[in-house]
Formats: C-alpha cells, sequence, structure tokens
C-alpha cells in the first residue's frame, strides 16, 4: 500500500526541500513524489499535526540479549522498540550467550530480523567467546553480514592480537572497534574514581584507565593502519587524545552514548544503581568536554548504547548490580534537550559510512528510509514511554521534547498508532 505524510516539515539539509512543509508519496519502497499537495486515492495518509521527517536514524551500540539472554530482550521485541523510536538503522553488539563469533551465529540474527521493519546489521564478536586471545571468524562473519567486530564492553587487553587484527583487517576493509578500559587499573571499579566515590567508600574507576586504553590503541592504529572504532568514550582527555589523532590524518573514530552527555557522576549520590553505567557518568567538566566534542565534529556519533538488564540483576546494591541502561526509547527526546533540532537529526544520521550504511536523501526517486517525529509537546519520560522488556532507563522523571512516531524502511512501516 501506498503512504501520503501530509503537510510533513522536512529536516534533511542535503535535501531542496529542507524546512519546508510538503506532502511526501512513498510507492513501492520509493519516494514517488514530493509535493505542497499531493491526492492518490487509495492510499494511508498520516496526517498529525506537528509531522517531521528525516533521512532514517542509525544508533550504532544497540544490545538486545537473544540468544541467551532473552528475559532481558528478544530481537523481534527490540527490533520493534527501536522502530518506533524512530530507528531505522541499528547495530547490534554480541552481548549475548553465546556471544556472536562466527558465520552460523550472523546468520542466526539475520534470520530473526527479516521481518522487523528496522534494519538490524550484526556487529560480530572480535575474538573467540570475547575473551582476548583468538580472533574470531572476522572475515566470514563479514561475508555474512557482519558491519564491524567489537568484544562488547570488554577490553582488547592482548595489544599484539589488535595489531594482528588492524593489519589483517586491511584485506577485506574491516572496522575493528576497541572498548576503552584498561581493565588492570580499572580494577573492579564501579563508579567514576573521584570525589564521590572517595566520599561513599565505593571502588572508583579512573580516567586514566581510560586514557592508557586509547592511547595505546591509537599508538597500534598509527604503526600498523586500518579503520579503529573506539566505542563509549567518557572524559575530556579522550576527546583530546582523538581529536589529536585526527589532526594526524588517521582513520579514528568514536562515538558517546547520550547518558555520558546527559548526565554526570552526582547522578550517583544516592547509589541509583540506574545510573551505574560502563564506562561511568564523569564529571561536569568531562560532560561538558564530550558536548563540545560532539558539537565540533571530533566525536563522530551518538549512541544510545541500550542495554537491557532484567530487574533481578539491577535493582540490587551498587557494588552488585549489572552495568547498563536503556535508551532507544528516550533518545531522541534526550538529544533535543542537549542540541538543535537540526543538530539533532544530523547526530542521529551520524556515522552510517563508518559501518558500510547508505544514507538515503528526502528526495523523489530515493529509496525510502525515512524516520517520523514531532517536536514541540513537553513530557516527562515516564515507564508508560517505554516499550522494552527491561525497565532499567536512566532517564525516568527527565523532561523532555519530541517524540518519534515511527519508521518508513522502503516498502514496510511501524507507527505509534
Amino acid at each position: 500500500m501506498s503512504i501520503i505524510l501530509k503537510s510533513a516539515k522536512v529536516i534533511n539539509t542535503e535535501s531542496k526541500h529542507h524546512g519546508t512543509k510538503q506532502d511526501i508519496l512513498i510507492s513501492k519502497g520509493k519516494i514517488a513524489k514530493i509535493s505542497k499537495s499531493i491526492s492518490s486515492p487509495g492510499s494511508k495518509e498520516i496526517k498529525i499535526e506537528g509531522l517531521h521527517v528525516s533521512s532514517g536514524w542509525m544508533d550504532s551500540s544497540v544490545s538486545f540479549g537473544e540468544p541467551g539472554y532473552e528475559e532481558r530482550e528478544t530481537i523481534l521485541n527490540g527490533g520493534n522498540v527501536a522502530g518506533k523510536s524512530g530507528f531505522t538503522e541499528i547495530l547490534l553488539n554480541s552481548n549475548t550467550n553465546p556471544v556472536i563469533d562466527c558465520q552460523a551465529d550472523i546468520a542466526f540474527i539475520k534470520s530473526k530480523s527479516e521481518k522487523i521493519v528496522t534494519n538490524i546489521h550484526p556487529i560480530g564478536a572480535f575474538s573467540m567467546s570475547s575473551n582476548s586471545k583468538e580472533l574470531a571468524e572476522l572475515k566470514d562473519m563479514m561475508e555474512n553480514g557482519a558491519v564491524a567486530f567489537y568484544d562488547y564492553k570488554k577490553p582488547i587487553s592482548n595489544p599484539n592480537l589488535l595489531k594482528t587484527a588492524l593489519l589483517y583487517s586491511q584485506t577485506f576493509n574491516a572496522l575493528i572497534m576497541s572498548f576503552p578500559q584498561n581493565d588492570s587499573i580499572s580494577n573492579g571499579g564501579v563508579i567514576n574514581e573521584g570525589i564521590i566515590s572517595t566520599s561513599y567508600g565505593i571502588k572508583g574507576i579512573p580516567v586514566l584507565s581510560e586514557e592508557i586504553q586509547i592511547s595505546r590503541d591509537l599508538k597500534i592504529l598509527e604503526y600498523t593502519g586500518g579503520k579503529l572504532h573506539i566505542p563509549t568514550i567518557s572524559c575530556k582527555s579522550s576527546v583530546d587524545l582523538i581529536r589529536q589523532a585526527k589532526n594526524k590524518g588517521m582513520n579514528i573514530s568514536c562515538s558517546v552514548a547520550i547518558h555520558n552527555l546527559f548526565f554526570n557522576e552526582d547522578k550517583l549520590k544516592d547509589f541509583d544503581t540506574r545510573f551505574k553505567v560502563l564506562p561511568p557518568l564523569r564529571t561536569e567538566l568531562d560532560r561538558k568536554a564530550l558536548v563540545k566534542g560532539v558539537e565540533d565534529g571530533t566525536i563522530d556519533m551518538v549512541t544510545s548504547d541500550h542495554s537491557p538488564i532484567d530487574i533481578d540483576h539491577k535493582k540490587m546494591d551498587i557494588d552488585n548490580a549489572k552495568h547498563g541502561t536503556i535508551g532507544l526509547e528516550s533518545f531522541f527526546g534526550a538529544l533535543l534537550n542537549i542540541f538543535s533540532l537540526n543538530k539533532t537529526i544530523e547526530i542521529l544520521n551520524s556515522g552510517k559510512s563508518k559501518f558500510g550504511i547508505k544514507n538515503y536523501i528526502v528526495e523523489e526517486g530515493s529509496v525510502a528510509n525515512l524516520s517520523l517525529f514531532t517536536i514541540e509537546k513537553k513530557y516527562t519520560f515516564s515507564k508508560s514511554n517505554i516499550l522494552s522488556k527491561s525497565k532499567n532507563s536512566a532517564f525516568l522523571g527527565t523532561n523532555m521534547k519530541g517524540k518519534p512516531y515511527g519508521i518508513i524502511v522502503k516498502d514496510k512501516s511501524l507507527f505509534n498508532d
């Protein structure tokens, strides 16, 4: 069935229709017509107050759980949550049991994703069982649909393995991801090492842990060449290190989680485990440096770092609760609290080329890959806004504006009706 978006404001700086209100006809998986007024009997009309449309959004770090942790989230429900949260593309972490480290595992994810409107792009594990001892089946996984390789939230402890991978990956143009933490220095820390951790006697994770790992990785990258991505940096010194590497012309990219842009370590004063994340929330100085890094392009992308945790492993004491927060449903509203609308949409479309994902412009003849949303309504984010199986959101109680309405991907659509 064809769809007409009625009087939708286009937010897409690459489109000649940017900033204008248009009717948009989608037929046979493409944008068939864009005009001030379109009549198409038999087409489904989407007519809501304040409707906006942009190129489809991407989230570069999403975890569900299946296989192995279905009590946290399934691929089917998680994919639908992503679509209703405005995302046409998500990169799915190998945060599963067993981890996704071979071509059969990638095939499983792709098979489970076939009927989901959102495009799910699997990230294969970097090493077998994510243990930093032996490289996973990188080339085979890439040939079967993996877009990058990452041991989710686990540092590459063996520097020679990273060196080997960066050299080997160049033969098939793969992207390697390295989590920015040195476990010997973090040494089982729980929150940021600083005034709060010291005052409350909680073991901290020092900024030094992140600095040393990134410095090491950049030295190896400078030696080998290749493509390296540092997911979810958390401190000012990391921004500085990556900025310097980019100025040298190195092929380095990085991301930051939305919660690290939005909150600082003060949220841990009451031992609220919803704010126990990894990397941890840092100081206000770090938070501001991360925002500046996004604004000046040093940080290539922002992610929800969506990590569902079941209540039995989250609602417990600060030392033993698992790290992580969900973020898909709150991502758009949180970004709009920090950045302008144009910058928010730019962020949500950033980084696709790093993972070989095409960005489609809102133009006649283009493949339909669209995110639909409104921006005016102010609301307080609550459990009623959470569609995920797990409810461990750091954003509960946060005042927001702007809500996703849904997505259109080729000839499929998913809306918050």
